[in-house]
């Protein structure tokens, strides 16, 4: 005992050495709680949503929950469950993890032994929740490598254990999640609505990786003193109930218990049978074994405890849950000595339930293994034999309950062979109370005192025709109830006047500022107008470069007779005389027309001859002259000519650079551009190309090494001197070259028709339908990615309803008031139209201001200010004006704020409207639902005309039908999707390196793992370059060296490719499918370590801190400018943060100018007449005061 004592002492003493470093640990940790972000944790990011739940933290925030109390595990086991499938419904894929560890904080809870154990075989066996609990603890190797090849997003963790000590494990998680570059989610704090989970998330910072990795060496020996101490008090903490006997020596016990049971009931039996016999006769025959003191019970009155517990448990088996509710609360608790054997009984049950898979296939049903301890009803039944019994009876327990009763005991009497434990009954043998007795022993519940449930009545003519009758199944309270009037409020007034003014009520709409009068008809507010119109329209054209159109409202033509003229035009129509003046005007318009066509084609041919000379020059600076000509021409035959030019300067570039420089290393961008002449000149001028424009081109393709592809384009073409055209060969293969080299360029399969509805591009198929939806005043969802071209239905409609009259308006939503502005700057720059004096192009509405609100036709808004509109009675008039509502970015519905008024706002408009958004999870769903409202909607304006018509108001009904001439759209709602992006995006990682920034290129792969490709496939949203479909070919070619389909899937070889000139974006997308679905079948065929090669392989190498990221910011704008990669879009999550980064790049330009520009005898001539201005408005204004 001794030597014991002072091992203990030792391991205390080394816990203390490291008590500086726990409160260091600790401190940062609160430090950084402050800081966590409240965020969506859910369905925002590629990597599957896959992290990692502490089971211990798990098991501690659901205890922590108010409504739980103790000795209820049914209730524990359903506050587990709501926690997961709450993470579940989100869309969340995890796995838990219980640390071997991470048991010994629980040893002076030993009532919580059996919980956590029963937690973690309901996870295995009752659900598919993927179960972790081979890790010994938090800084093994084992779990390094787990995270390592999962990467997990987040790891949900509790902030606070039951004890110092819990909490200290809990600390040590956090730490080495953080130097594991995890971010750590708190458990505690979670909301959730219909669509995304909002938690505390402390991200791993630069910061915190480094306290990880700088105090690597404490954290090791500071863990292993905790978990030593935890050891050491696992020992005091089993000595009071087996005193000698140790740990492996109760595993022991344990097992030996199980054996005889499996041999009582060979046919098996269920877990709460086989735990509540197990765990009984195990603590009788300990407690028979050590020795018993005269302060504790005797055997025969643990005898008759263990009765109750067997009583008990045949009553969970056969008792509703509904009667069980019912029982009585006692409050007493148990006596000490009671407690002490309770106790004992909980770590009998810990190692009963630990040993179980020594059972093998024995038939053991853990279905209910969440039900296997109820404190409330066993102290009911202890209650009823102290308190309330009079005489030995047994209960009327029925004939079921009894026979498990005596099933249960005869099986404990069985198993404890040392002594007898006496018969069924009676179940009390002494008189010593198990519970300590109070004044109030039962919680008082008066259902008198209870007020009354159930819902105040009320009805609605339009929500019953919407939703049906929602509250037939449940609980009305009676109109004379007395809680009911309590919840009305007073009628409010629905009047438009004040009582004593006599004016119209005021809504917010009046409350926000405007800053002058829109019906002014004053000279200045006019030319402040004009002013503030033509700033519009500047900042319009900064934003997109388009030509304003001029928009003339249509007017109702005469009909035609098929002649093509009116009648009344035939029948005025006098035979007028040509006279001598008018040939002369009509002579002299035909030659200016003349002058105009020569100068035209004079200027085409200078600026062809300047787009020629610049090539010869530069010859990257003439292809983009060279581009943009081809997007202003409108002619193909002069766009041919445009292109050929294009393909002779290229090929005579790329030779001369082959003879010169590219006798070293040769520029491939040359050659690129060279085949992006071929690729266009094959596949948009087919019909022109002649006999010698495949010679030519042939000849090119020779020149690169593409022999193959020449001789299928020409195959009378010479071969010539084989060793001459080798010094022009790239030495690639074509489609390598293509997909490597070319994947931006690759021709999309676009429609070649012209629509008569768009003049300035082809649109494509579902663009069309975006433009029938329009002209058919339909509705729709359209969901394609950014910059695919969905905004552009937004301008066609606009421009439908201004053509269509000067009533109609469109009001257009943005999600926030900082887009409003932008909006409207845009529509001022695409659009002008005459209107009648006091009308408006466009107007914008927020809570900041108000401008031409109500007399534009194109209102600019947030969801909060249309509702104001939509919602104010006297703005009805305005309302019926409406034509089209365009709700862009409506994903905004799925958010924690501002979603009820995009709800609302979807569900009270009468007109036709657009859905537009990138990002909406199921526009399946959206589009069902959003079509049930428009069906309410039909049957409610077809009822309103049927009773107009029934009641004989012919005035009233014509009133109606004029107001709501816009109900001539269609009641149907449209799905648009548009699922191909246009332009790839390319993933990188910037990181600063040796003072400079990097950007390493990141594979899409690369943040995937082989359970995630095996449980869930790639995800639909990461798609790949061809250059990185190329990338992940080799890989895996290098890989496995003997890989099967390796030639089948060669980019020479694959049967898309072969053979072929132009490969477009949708070959090379076919490809990238084959081996995404190729990289699968390696996993389902067992090549899963191949697989993690692959994708390890893939992944970056490691990357340098990008701590000073802030102060490099500005090198940062200037890399990518060298890159030529300006403009670019930076996101900051702080208003704050961005004035601070652009203040940093002004300051930094601002340097280089200076150096690059120093101050001459003008600039300071220029600064001196500056100073001398600035006295002069001084002098103005101090003699004006």
């Amino acid at each position: 005992m001794d030597l014991a004592g002072s091992v203990v002492g030792v391991r205390i003493a080394g816990l203390k050495d490291h008590e500086g470093f726990f409160r260091k640990m600790t401190t940062l940790i609160l430090n950084e709680m402050p800081k966590a972000g409240y965020s969506s944790i859910l369905n925002d990011f590629v990597e599957s949503n896959f992290f990692v739940i502490d089971g211990d933290s798990l098991l501690v925030t659901c205890l922590c929950v108010k409504s739980f109390k103790w000795g209820q595990n049914l209730h524990f086991f359903y506050l587990v469950e709501c926690y997961l499938v709450d993470l579940m419904r989100n869309g969340g894929q995890f796995a838990v993890v219980f640390f071997k560890d991470a048991e010994y904080a629980y040893f002076d809870f030993p009532e919580l032994l059996p919980l956590r154990t029963a937690l973690i075989l309901h996870l295995q066996h009752n659900t598919n929740v993927d179960v972790q609990t081979e890790f010994s603890g938090c800084l093994s190797q084992d779990w390094k490598l787990y995270l390592e090849q999962h990467y997990p997003y987040f790891l949900i963790v509790s902030e606070e254990g039951l004890s110092d000590l819990q909490t200290h494990l809990f600390n040590f998680l956090i730490i080495h999640s953080w130097g594991m570059k995890v971010n750590v989610v708190l458990s505690s704090g979670h909301e959730s609505d219909t669509f995304r989970l909002y938690a505390h998330t402390m991200e791993s910072t630069d910061r915190n990786q480094s306290f990880s990795k700088e105090n690597e060496a404490v954290i090791q020996s500071a863990y292993k003193s905790l978990i030593q101490h935890l050891e050491e008090r696992r020992i005091s903490a089993l000595a009071p109930h087996f005193e000698h006997l140790k740990w492996n020596d109760m595993m022991k016990e344990a097992c030996q218990t199980l054996f005889l049971l499996q041999c009582l009931w060979p046919e098996g039996s269920d877990i709460q049978r086989v735990l509540c016999v197990t765990s009984c006769s195990l603590s009788l025959r300990m407690y028979h074994r050590i020795l018993v003191h005269s302060n504790c019970l005797s055997l025969q009155e643990v005898e008759d405890f263990c009765r109750l517990c067997c009583l008990c448990v045949a009553f969970q088996l056969h008792l509703p849950l509904s009667q069980r509710a019912c029982s009585r609360v006692i409050t007493c608790s148990w006596l000490w000595d009671s407690d002490s054997f309770l106790k004992m009984n909980k770590w009998c049950e810990h190692f009963i339930l630990s040993n179980l898979n020594v059972l093998g296939c024995w038939n053991l049903n853990l279905n209910h293994v969440s039900d296997l301890y109820d404190e409330q009803l066993l102290k009911n039944i202890a209650f009823y034999y102290e308190f309330e019994s009079t005489q030995e009876p047994h209960l009327n327990l029925g004939d079921s309950i009894r026979r498990d009763y005596e099933h249960l005991w005869n099986a404990v009497s069985h198993l404890v062979k040392e002594f007898d434990v006496g018969k069924c009954f009676p179940l009390r043998t002494t008189r010593r109370p198990f519970l300590g007795q109070k004044k109030s022993v039962i919680q008082e519940i008066s259902l008198e005192k209870m007020p009354s449930v159930g819902f105040i009545p009320m009805t609605s003519s339009v929500i019953d025709e919407f939703v049906g009758d929602m509250m037939k199944d449940l609980p009305i309270l009676k109109s004379d109830d007395p809680i009911v009037p309590s919840q009305f409020k007073e009628k409010t007034s629905d009047e438009l006047l004040h009582w004593h003014a006599q004016r119209l009520l005021s809504d917010d709409y009046d409350r926000i500022k405007c800053h002058i009068d829109e019906q002014s008809r004053d000279p200045h507010v006019l030319d402040f107008l004009k002013k503030s119109q033509d700033n519009q329209q500047f900042y319009g054209k900064s934003l997109e470069s388009i030509s304003t159109k001029v928009i003339v409202t249509q007017t109702t033509q005469p009909k035609e007779d098929s002649s093509g003229a009116s009648g009344k035009i035939l029948q005025n129509t006098k035979p007028s005389k040509i006279t001598k003046k008018k040939k002369k005007k009509k002579k002299k318009k035909k030659k200016s027309f003349l002058k105009e066509d020569q100068n035209k084609d004079q200027q085409k041919d200078d600026l062809l001859f300047s787009i020629e000379e610049e090539m010869k020059m530069n010859l990257h600076s003439g292809i983009r002259k060279l581009e943009e000509y081809l997007t202003s021409c409108a002619s193909n035959s002069v766009k041919f000519g445009v292109e050929i030019l294009g393909l002779i300067a290229c090929f005579k570039a790329w030779k001369e650079h082959c003879q010169g420089e590219g006798k070293i290393s040769k520029d491939l961008s040359i050659a690129v551009q060279m085949m992006k002449r071929i690729h266009s000149l094959l596949e948009r001028y087919p019909e022109i190309l002649e006999a010698e424009h495949h010679q030519y081109i042939a000849k090119c393709l020779k020149y690169l090494g593409f022999n193959d592809l020449a001789n299928s384009l020409d195959p009378t073409l010479m071969i010539g001197d084989d060793k001459k055209k080798k010094k022009y060969s790239i030495d690639i293969g074509p489609a390598r070259f293509q997909l490597q080299y070319m994947g931006h360029y690759l021709i999309r399969d676009e429609r070649k028709n012209p629509d008569p509805r768009i003049q300035d591009f082809i649109p494509n198929t579902w663009q069309r339908e975006l433009l029938d939806v329009v002209d058919k005043n339909e509705s729709a969802v359209i969901v394609a990615p950014v910059s695919a071209g969905k905004t552009y239905a937004s301008y066609y409609c606009m421009e439908k309803v201004l053509r269509e009259s000067d009533d109609g308006v469109v009001v257009y939503i943005a999600p926030a008031k900082s887009l409003v502005g932008q909006v409207a700057a845009t529509v001022e720059n695409r659009f002008t139209k005459a209107l009648p004096a006091g009308r408006t192009l466009c107007g914008a509405f927020t809570r900041d201001y108000r401008h031409n609100v109500l007399n534009c036709q194109v209102l600019i808004t947030v969801p909060e200010c249309f509702e104001i509109l939509l919602l104010a009675p006297h703005r009805q008039k305005w309302v019926e004006r409406i034509r089209y509502v365009i709700f862009d970015e409506v994903h905004y519905l799925c958010r924690e704020v501002g979603a009820k008024f995009w709800e609302l706002l979807l569900v009270i408009i009468r007109c036709p409207f657009l859905v537009l958004s990138a990002t909406i999870n199921n526009p399946t769903l959206l589009t069902e639902w959003l079509q049930s409202v428009k069906q309410y909607w039909k049957q409610a304006d077809k009822i309103m005309e049927e009773k107009f018509i029934s009641e004989k108001q012919a005035d009233k009904c014509l009133n109606f039908l004029r107001d709501n001439s816009y109900k001539n759209q269609s009641y149907e709602v449209r799905l648009v999707l548009c699922e191909e992006r246009d332009n790839d995006l390319e993933k990188h990682i910037c990181s600063v390196k040796h003072d400079d920034v990097y950007f390493d290129h990141f594979h899409p792969c690369a943040a995937l793992t082989t359970d995630t490709i095996e449980k869930y496939g790639f995800p639909p949203d990461l798609i790949l370059t061809p250059q990185e479909s190329i990338q992940l070919y080799d890989t895996m070619a290098h890989v496995w060296e003997a890989w099967p389909r390796a030639q089948e899937l060669c980019p020479e070889e694959f049967i898309l490719f072969k053979n072929k000139i132009v490969i477009k974006k949708l070959d090379a997308r076919k490809y990238e499918e084959n081996l995404k679905a190729e990289l699968t079948n390696w996993i389902k065929n067992g090549k899963v370590k191949k697989v993690k090669r692959v994708l390890k392989n893939l992944s970056p190498d490691s990357l340098s801190s990008s701590e000073d990221m802030v102060k490099m910011f500005p090198l940062l704008v200037e890399k990518l400018r060298q890159m030529d990669k300006l403009p670019a879009i930076f996101f900051l999550f702080n208003n704050g943060d961005v004035e601070k980064r652009a203040g940093s790049v002004c300051s930094f330009l601002e340097k280089i100018e200076t150096k690059s520009h120093p101050h001459t005898e003008c600039h300071s001539y220029v600064f001196g007449i500056d100073e001398v201005l600035e006295k002069v408005v001084k002098m103005e204004k101090t003699q004006k005061r």
